[in-house]
């Protein structure tokens, strides 16, 4: 009964590529996803109009992402929010370990909340803004969704990465453009080999554009 209303509700069914992308913890995916449609306007984690399109432009255009991480790693995701990308890719990368930094309480509710219910024993919460981050350059990668440009992003995410680390960064169609206007932000955090990469194509409905780079 429960999955007929939210389909009668305007929710996005669930994709046939979703069960190849997550796999074995497909079930654990399908609870988040319930969950933020049931909860998360009213919470403010998204907007109305994302209930049609919640799995392939939010829950599949992060979890394309999951193979781009190292096996055993320990990546950031600076505001996390509703837990896009952070707490779709811990589902789906459970061997590797991931710190959700979110600075604002509601948010940091339900992102704990998430975590316990969904028994992710992979996932650290910090409550915080990126620049507050006090643990020095010691993540292996940083990820963020949809939070800000790229020249903005920078400051926020390299001082966080170890040497050699990298950040992984999901961004929309004018990613091309953004890493033009930061080339002034690339240079003073000594950023190298950044690109653009097209993940999921052929795979998904909407693929989703990552910028790469690596911290020197």
């Amino acid at each position: 009964m429960a999955d007929v209303s939210r389909e009668t509700s305007g929710v996005e069914s669930e994709p046939t590529e979703a069960a190849a992308l997550f796999g074995a913890r497909i079930d654990l995916a399908r609870r988040f996803t319930a969950d933020l449609a049931a909860e998360g306007e009213e919470r403010g984690l998204i907007g109305p109009l994302e209930l049609p399109r919640l799995w392939n432009r939010h829950i599949l255009n992060s979890a394309i992402a999951a193979p781009l991480f190292a096996s055993g790693s320990r990546v950031g995701d600076i505001g996390s929010g509703a837990g896009l990308p952070g707490l779709v890719l811990a589902i789906a990368r459970p061997d590797v370990r991931w710190v959700l930094i979110e600075p604002m309480e509601r948010r940091v509710a339900w992102l704990t909340e998430q975590v316990q219910s969904l028994g992710l024993d992979n996932v650290e919460i910090v409550r915080a803004r990126g620049e507050d981050w006090d643990e020095g350059a010691t993540l292996d990668a940083v990820t963020a969704r949809a939070v800000s440009a790229f020249r903005t992003l920078i400051p926020l995410t390299a001082p966080l990465v170890r040497d050699g680390g990298e950040l992984v960064l999901l961004k929309g169609a004018n990613a091309e453009n953004e890493i033009g206007a930061a080339e002034k932000q690339i240079r003073k955090f000594r950023l190298s080999h950044v690109r653009v990469e097209t993940v999921g194509v052929g795979t998904i409905a909407e693929p989703t554009r990552v910028i790469r780079a690596t911290v020197r």
